[in-house]
């Protein structure tokens, strides 16, 4: 019976028949069953692994076809070099002049519509910038043509008289 009593003497809810084993059994099935995964989580990981398998497959098998075909194409390219390296050389050069063409055009027609806003008075982005510079051209070419004037109007006149005594 001391069995069948817990440390405070009151008696056990198991049932008849039955033993510490078979109790931790069940509790260790219940808790086994509480972390298993669902219907739905084992066919997720079932199409999980056969699409990396098929992918591994099909990678295999593309390695194994550009292998095969250097190989067997390799002696032909190194073959027909003579031909394909001008025609490489060519085509880049083409490529490039058609790509600086397009880049070129494009800088030209921005520039020509900023031009156009600008003359026609809506200001567009550093029109600000453009009339500053354009005021500080025409301030520092006035203030040399005021210099010129001052300092060699003199010498020009003296020279002029002595280049044509007559005049």
């Amino acid at each position: 019976m001391a069995d069948r009593h817990g440390e405070g003497g009151v008696a056990s809810a198991r049932r008849p028949g039955r033993t510490d084993l078979d109790d931790l059994s069940t509790t260790l099935l219940q808790r086994v069953q509480a972390h298993l995964p669902n219907a739905t989580q084992v066919v997720g990981l079932l199409t999980l692994l056969l699409a990396g398998a098929a992918l591994l497959v099909l990678a295999g098998l593309t390695f194994t076809g550009a292998v095969v075909a250097l190989v067997f194409l390799g002696p032909l390219a190194l073959l027909t070099s003579p031909i394909w390296v001008p025609f490489s050389f060519a085509l880049l050069v083409v490529v490039v002049a058609a790509l600086s063409f397009v880049g070129f055009a494009v800088a030209a027609l921005a520039a020509a519509t900023w031009a156009y806003r600008y003359f026609t008075g809506r200001h567009p982005v550093g029109a600000d910038r453009v009339d500053r510079a354009r005021s500080r051209l025409a301030d520092t070419a006035s203030h040399v043509k005021d210099y010129a004037r001052r300092e060699y109007d003199g010498y020009l006149g003296n020279r002029t008289k002595d280049a044509a005594p007559g005049a």
